[in-house]
């Protein structure tokens, strides 16, 4: 898995997520966790095996802990590459049912939170946990994913913003990022802005559903002096390799007038990646939530 890429609602995340059933096997059940983590220790969410550092491993890991078994498998609702952060990743895991007793009695939600984060945490963070819904998949259930790209625009580096904004010292022009964010809104074929799935041929389409997108400033108290701080938030039902970090780089290229929103237009229609700028760097990339039918 090549470092530093968007999270996909529509590959196969996590560990064991080819065996994913809509039912926990016998004797196990089904649980959904909210998780946050930061990425850049991280070589990625899923599992790349015991000698390198992942979101999966980690949390397999305190999970097998947790339940007296072996590490189970984990399924999440959107992949995420190395550097890449998340405060809203969705996954399931099945697990002995009954889970072994605590110290208090037998383990609710909140016990199997705190049991969690005094492993994991502050790196990993579970932020909630319970019994999952009858027929819950992390991946297959969800309806939408939103993302959060930040941008620190100032002619000096922040040394608090650095692991988690990408600094561009040109002036940027805000309105002008906005404007060209409208153009992905809708169904588009999105292979001039991603890397073509193993096994699929250049002329297959890889049409996805933006649901919406725009760039904001986040206001900032005490203001700093010289830059501002910008956000790009992109929900879709779907996303494929590389889409966020590419589309941000296209934006910003607009925004310091090396592009307009003919050139996002024209990228859309092309069909290809060749040309197109380098993505923008993992670590200004966020998972930010997850939406289900409930």
């Amino acid at each position: 898995m090549p470092p530093g890429e968007a999270p996909r609602g529509d590959q196969p995340p996590g560990t064991g997520d080819d065996e994913a059933a809509d039912r926990s096997p016998a004797g196990r059940r089904r649980w959904r966790l909210l998780v946050a983590y930061d990425g850049a220790p991280f070589r990625g969410f899923a599992a790349q095996g015991p000698q390198i550092p992942t979101v999966a491993g980690a949390l397999a890991t305190a999970l097998g802990r947790l339940a007296g078994t072996t590490a189970p498998a984990i399924t999440c609702a959107g992949r995420t590459d190395a550097g890449v952060h998340a405060r809203g990743q969705v996954v399931h895991v099945d697990l002995p049912d009954p889970l072994p007793a605590g110290r208090h009695g037998e383990l609710d939600g909140d016990a199997v939170v705190r049991a969690l984060n005094r492993q994991l945490a502050p790196r990993v963070v579970v932020r909630s946990a319970g019994p999952a819904p009858d027929g819950f998949d992390a991946r297959r259930s969800a309806v939408a994913r939103r993302y959060r790209y930040l941008v620190w625009n100032a002619a000096t580096p922040d040394p608090l913003l650095a692991p988690l904004a990408w600094h561009v010292v040109e002036p940027l022009d805000l309105r002008a990022m906005a404007q060209a964010s409208d153009a992905v809104v809708g169904e588009h074929d999105f292979r001039g802005f991603c890397r073509r799935p193993p096994g699929t041929g250049p002329d297959e389409p890889i049409v996805r559903r933006v649901l919406d997108a725009g760039w904001h400033e986040i206001v900032l108290v005490p203001p700093p002096g010289d830059g501002r701080l910008l956000r790009f938030e992109i929900e879709a039902t779907s996303f494929c390799h590389q889409m966020v970090r590419s589309l941000v780089a296209s934006l910003v290229g607009v925004g310091h007038g090396s592009g307009n929103i003919a050139t996002v237009v024209g990228r859309l229609r092309s069909g290809t990646r060749a040309g197109s700028l380098r993505p923008a760097p993992a670590h200004g990339l966020c998972l930010e939530a997850v939406r289900y039918p409930d």
